[in-house]
C-alpha cells in the first residue's frame, strides 16, 4: 500500500492523517525490502489479528495470559509500523482495541499492567508507554487523546518514581535495577517525549549514568551492577539503542557497545545467534538501522531472508520460548524498519 500524509492542526498540536491506496505493482519498494519481504509480512500480520480476543488483548499460549500487557503492546506496535492508526489502514480495528485494552489497564498509582504480570509488571509498562505515546501522535479524537495523555503522563510519572539510586529499574517499580527493564523503561519515556510530553530530564541523565556503571571490561553491558562482568549481548544491544534515544549518539559508552555488539555481528559462524535471539534482534535492527547504512546493509538483508525462512505456515514465529504472539511481534518490527512509520525507529 501506498500512503499519502495530511497534516492537521487540532488543539494540542499537529498529527498526521494517513491514507491508503493500491499500490501499483511497479511501485518501488524500501531499500532491502524485497516481493518476498512484504508477503512475509503480510502473513505474520494477518495471523497476529487473528489472535486477538474481543477485549483488544493477545493472549495466545503462555505469553499473553502472562504478560498480556506486553504483548498486547508488542503487537499494536507491529500494526503501527505497518503504517495503521486507530482509524485508517486495513488493521485500524485491530489498533483501535488494543489501544483500548492497554488504556483499561492503567492502575490508579500509573502502573500500567493487567494484575501481576508474571511479576514482572515493568515490561509491560514500558512497552505500553512506548506503545500509547506512539498512537497518541496518530490519534484524531480529541476525547481518546486525552484519555492517553493521562496515562502516559501518570507513566511516566510512575516510571520517574521507580527509578533505583543507582538509575536503573527492575521488574516492579522501586524495586533495584537491571538492563532489561531499564532500556524498556528509557525507550518508553522517549518515545513520550516525542511525543510532546515532558519527561524529567534528572530520569533519562541517571538512566545513561546507570548503563555507563553496568559496562565491562569488553564493552558491552552487564545483566546488573551487580551481576559482575559477564557482557550480555542483547542487552548491550539496547542499550545502544537508548543511548541513541537519549541523544548520546557519539558517547565513548554508545560507540563501544557498538564496537562490541557490531564485533558479535561480523565474526558469527552459525547466525547472529543468543540465548534471548528475538529480544537480540529487536534492539540490534535498530541499533544498526540508526547507526547508518554501513552497519544496516551488512546486517538487515541476511537478517530477512532468515525470518522469512523461519516463519511457521500460519505467518508466525514462535520467541525465545516466550510464544508466537511475542515472536511475530518482534519479527514484523523488524522487517518493517524500512518503512519508517515510527518515529522512535527513525534515524
Amino acid at each position: 500500500m501506498s500512503i499519502s500524509v495530511i497534516i492537521r492542526i487540532v488543539a494540542g498540536g499537529l498529527f498526521l492523517l494517513c491514507s491508503f491506496t493500491q499500490i501499483p505493482a511497479q511501485e518501488i519498494l524500501p531499500r532491502h525490502v524485497t516481493p518476498a519481504t512484504v508477503k512475509s509480512i503480510q502473513r505474520g500480520l494477518d495471523y497476529l489479528a487473528k489472535q486477538q480476543t474481543t477485549s483488544g488483548s493477545f493472549q495466545t499460549t503462555q505469553d499473553g495470559s502472562t504478560y498480556p500487557v506486553s504483548m498486547t503492546s508488542l503487537a499494536g506496535i507491529a500494526f503501527l509500523a505497518n503504517g495503521n492508526t486507530s482509524t485508517r489502514g486495513p488493521y485500524a480495528d485491530q489498533v483501535r482495541k488494543a489501544t483500548e485494552y492497554v488504556l483499561s489497564q492503567a492502575q490508579q498509582n500509573g502502573l500500567i499492567a493487567a494484575g501481576a504480570e508474571n511479576g514482572r509488571p515493568m515490561y509491560g509498562h514500558g512497552f505500553s508507554l512506548l506503545f500509547l505515546s506512539s498512537v497518541y501522535g496518530m490519534e484524531t479524537d480529541a476525547k481518546v487523546r486525552a484519555r492517553i495523555a493521562k496515562v502516559v503522563k501518570d507513566g511516566i510519572q510512575l516510571t520517574s518514581s521507580g527509578q533505583s539510586p543507582l538509575g536503573g529499574w527492575i521488574y516492579t517499580p522501586g524495586g533495584g535495577d537491571e538492563g532489561s527493564v531499564t532500556v524498556t523503561q528509557m525507550q518508553g519515556l522517549r518515545a513520550a517525549h516525542n511525543a510532546g510530553f515532558t519527561v524529567p530530564k534528572g530520569t533519562i541523565q541517571n538512566a545513561v549514568r546507570y548503563l555507563e556503571l553496568c559496562q565491562t571490561p569488553e564493552g558491552g553491558i552487564r545483566y546488573s551492577y551487580h551481576s559482575g562482568n559477564d557482557t550480555r549481548l542483547p542487552i548491550s544491544a539496547a542499550a545502544i539503542t537508548c543511548l541513541y534515544s537519549a541523544g548520546e549518539y557519539e558517547s565513548p559508552l554508545a560507540e563501544e557497545c557498538m564496537e562490541y555488539v557490531y564485533g558479535q555481528f561480523k565474526n558469527r559462524k552459525s547466525g547472529f545467534q543468543s540465548g534471548h535471539y528475538f529480544y537480540l534482534n529487536l534492539y540490534a535492527s535498530q541499533a544498526f538501522y540508526q547507526a547508518g547504512d554501513d552497519y544496516w546493509d551488512a546486517y538487515f538483508p541476511g537478517q530477512r531472508d532468515s525470518l522469512i525462512k523461519s516463519q511457521a505456515s500460519n505467518g508466525s514465529w514462535n520467541g525465545d520460548g516466550v510464544g508466537p504472539i511475542f515472536g511475530t511481534s518482534v519479527a514484523l518490527i523488524v522487517l518493517q524498519l524500512p518503512y519508517k512509520f515510527l518515529p522512535i525507529y527513525q534515524r
